[in-house]
């Protein structure tokens, strides 16, 4: 249930964090542009991963958000093949376009030894969006347009063994704030029409796990929690109405907007409580230092062991992503 990002550029075997990957306390690993190196990029990439995958009891979810655009760690200056953006792909509509560049980044990932992809985004473009629209991370403002090269590049994914993550539960498309500096309020301009994309998937079998956004919506819940500390919104409408029950990850637990809102404490308690079963610390946001899967293990045993969370609640995520692992890593 723990994923923390990588704490530098090589494995090194003497560290605190690989011996809490061989212990089974890291269940994930997500990686960002800063743990590549200027030179054989890919050589010592795959290395690192190889040698904490080797270490893992379990299978490691290693995950990367590779959108294209913008948002593209693996760049070509690195030595990897290009990837445009989610909204270039959208306007030009041209699938056979979407199937080459994403059966491109598939294989990358790969090869490599990455078997997640935090992508694809299938929230509704709206220009004033500072950190979706504006960053061009969107298909197109029509779901259906959406939902058409979200699935091709879940297909290339599918082919290559590489897990999709759709995101952000239930529509981050409509926001005007950026959930990493702070709160971010949908209420006003949410609309139903942005959860299309994931009725539709689900109708067609291609929702392999989904990521919660750090959103507020009282049209969903009137409580003012975010998606991500919802129960309304994961158990109630991802699970409950809208019949998902694979993996959901959280988005990273250090962005502002829950970081600066919550306690550590609270923030997981209610996480978990809400049906989230991957919680992601990054430790790749600005003023966050990074948390330790053992500080967090020993958080939710304290949950636990004050009945705060439920250790059958506990179970039934290490079923579905026992599940998830054995299906494609």
């Amino acid at each position: 249930m723990i994923m923390v990002g990588l704490p530098g550029k090589t494995a090194d075997t003497a560290s605190a964090f690989y011996a809490e990957v061989k212990a089974g306390k890291i269940g994930g690993i997500t990686l960002y542009e800063s743990h590549l190196t200027e030179t054989s990029a890919a050589a010592n990439l795959a290395a690192m991963l190889t040698t904490y995958q080797q270490a893992a009891p379990i299978p490691l979810y290693i995950a990367i958000t590779q959108e294209g655009g913008v948002v593209n760690r693996l760049k070509p200056k690195y030595g990897f093949p290009p990837m445009p953006s989610a909204q270039y792909l959208g306007t030009l509509d041209d699938l056979d376009s979407t199937k080459y560049y994403a059966d491109n980044t598939a294989f990358t990932l790969s090869r490599l030894g990455i078997n997640v992809n935090f992508a694809p985004v299938v929230d509704i473009y709206m220009a004033n969006n500072p950190v979706l629209g504006s960053r061009e991370r969107c298909f197109a403002a029509d779901p259906f347009l959406i939902v058409k090269h979200a699935s091709q590049v879940i297909l290339s994914h599918d082919y290559f063994k590489v897990q999709t993550v759709l995101k952000h539960f239930p529509g981050h498309g409509s926001s005007d704030k950026d959930s990493h500096l702070g709160m971010t309020d949908v209420s006003r301009s949410w609309s139903d029409s942005e959860l299309i994309p994931y009725k539709i998937l689900l109708e067609k079998k291609l929702v392999r796990a989904v990521m919660t956004a750090h959103i507020v919506n009282q049209q969903l819940d009137s409580s003012l929690l975010p998606a991500t500390l919802s129960k309304k919104m994961i158990n109630g409408l991802l699970r409950t109405q809208l019949g998902f029950n694979g993996v959901v990850f959280s988005d990273d637990m250090q962005m502002k907007a829950i970081s600066n809102e919550f306690t550590l404490k609270d923030a997981v308690e209610k996480s978990i409580n809400a049906g989230v079963d991957v919680l992601l610390f990054s430790g790749n946001i600005q003023g966050k230092s990074p948390v330790t899967a053992t500080t967090l293990i020993e958080l939710i045993r304290s949950l636990v062991d004050e009945g705060k969370i439920a250790s059958a609640r506990i179970d039934q995520s290490y079923q579905r992503i026992l599940h998830m692992k054995k299906e494609q890593l």
